[in-house]
Parts: structure tokens; sequence; C-alpha cells
């Protein structure tokens, strides 16, 4: 099988947040804590696998609409989903959107959240995508542990 030069710039961030599992995963699900951390956006999706799911607001001063589908969902372990930004530049084709993958673990008396997102153009985009998701980490984390 043949595979594209960027699916193995796998963007990945981490980080341990000091709460009860329940707390964690409601962060990850619920708009109004989404809001706090992912630039303002309003989430929009029922949380279902297969189900739709849209992101909208202002970044850096610009309006935009990304959009998924729930590719698998498991409750307080495990969500992963499609992401596709016409702010890419890229045409809104199945190619053009990346896979963001989070995943929730105990971790003494805390839960350790891992996120990787493939589907990283080149080593700058990598790298640009590691340093969002790890702020965006730090987000869920104060607002959940606040």
């Amino acid at each position: 099988m043949e595979t594209t030069q960027h699916e193995d710039r796998i963007a990945k961030a981490t980080v341990t947040i000091d709460a009860p599992v329940g707390e964690v995963w409601n962060g990850l699900v619920s708009p109004a804590v989404i809001k706090k951390y992912m630039a303002g956006a309003t989430v929009v999706t029922d949380w279902k696998e297969g189900s739709p799911i849209v992101w909208k607001g202002e970044w850096k001063g610009k309006p935009f609409e990304d959009k998924g589908r729930i590719l698998e969902i498991e409750p307080e372990r495990h969500l992963k989903y499609s992401h596709y930004s016409p702010t890419s530049g890229q045409p809104d084709e199945p190619e053009n959107y990346h896979t963001v993958t989070i995943d929730l673990a105990k971790l003494g008396n805390g839960i350790r959240v891992e996120l990787s997102q493939d589907k990283n153009a080149s080593d700058k985009a990598l790298a640009e995508s590691e340093k969002n998701w790890k702020m965006m980490l730090e987000g869920l984390k104060k607002a959940v542990e606040s």
C-alpha cells in the first residue's frame, strides 16, 4: 500500500489533569467547556459515532467553520474524529481531513490525556499543530482544574 508523504507526520500532545475522569471527559465533550479552551469555538454534535461535528468561531480575527465526523467514542476513555478546516486552503475532500485521536488513562491521582493528529503536510505544519494542541490541552487542564 502506497502512503502519501505526510501520513507519518503525526502531531502529539499530552497533559496530565488533576481531576476525576468524568470531569476530564466532560471537558472534552461539553460545548461550554470547549468554548473556554478552543479559541472560543462553538461545537455542535450529538457525540454519537458517525455523527457530524462542527466547530464555529473566530481564529486570529477571521471567522471559521470547521467540520468532521465522530469516528469512535468510548465515554471517559477514547474519542476519535475527523477534522477539516477550509482555512487550510485545501479542497473539501476526504484526503484533506485530519484524524484527531484522544485517549484518557488514569495516572496516579490524575488523568493523562494523549492526543494525536495525523496528516501534517510539512515539518512546519507538524510543529504548528503540536504547539496548538499543547496550548489547547493546557487550556483544557486549566478549565477542568479550576
